[in-house]
């Protein structure tokens, strides 16, 4: 038996995406078997810090490096909060990457980078007109990515 497969997961501040990681660690890697199916590698796509306050304008380069520390430091509480929910289910030393991008890109080019042959996104559940308007990370994904794409959506909760 060769090299495992890579699973990638793209993790951002939604609860969106700490459900769809949950729910992969849940299904993929249970602890306790040696030969788990995957190596897991998680992925977050930091804004960069002029598309996090739109097109730069007078005031600009004083806002940027302001906006760039909050940027590094929401990218750092992402990561801590998806180690720990690894820690939790048992997977340890799983490899995080942060790149600065548009997660669409950053999410296909990391399948290509490390071979993926899953990527794992959560669904915002956007309507209609706030996809047409942010654009769909998960469907350009699924319709981009070199690899098999889950697109994990958390359930509506009912009155």
């Amino acid at each position: 038996m060769g090299e495992k497969a890579v699973m990638l997961v793209g993790i951002d501040e939604s609860e969106q995406s700490s459900y769809a990681l949950e729910w992969a660690l849940d299904h993929f890697f249970t602890p306790f078997i040696p030969n788990q199916p995957f190596n897991l590698f998680l992925v977050h796509a930091k804004p960069t810090p002029s598309s996090a306050i739109g097109l730069g304008g007078p005031g600009a380069a004083e806002i940027l490096p302001i906006v760039d520390s909050d940027l590094k430091k929401i990218a750092a509480r992402v990561i801590e909060k998806a180690k720990e929910l690894c820690h939790a289910k048992g997977v340890h030393d799983v490899p995080v990457e942060v790149v600065e991008g548009d997660a669409r890109n950053v999410l296909c080019d990391a399948v290509e980078k490390h071979h993926a042959t899953m990527l794992v996104v959560g669904s915002h559940g956007y309507g209609v007109i706030k996809r047409a308007v942010l654009g769909s990370v998960s469907d350009y994904c699924a319709h981009h990515a070199h690899c098999s794409v889950m697109i994990v959506k958390k359930p509506k909760i009912k009155h």
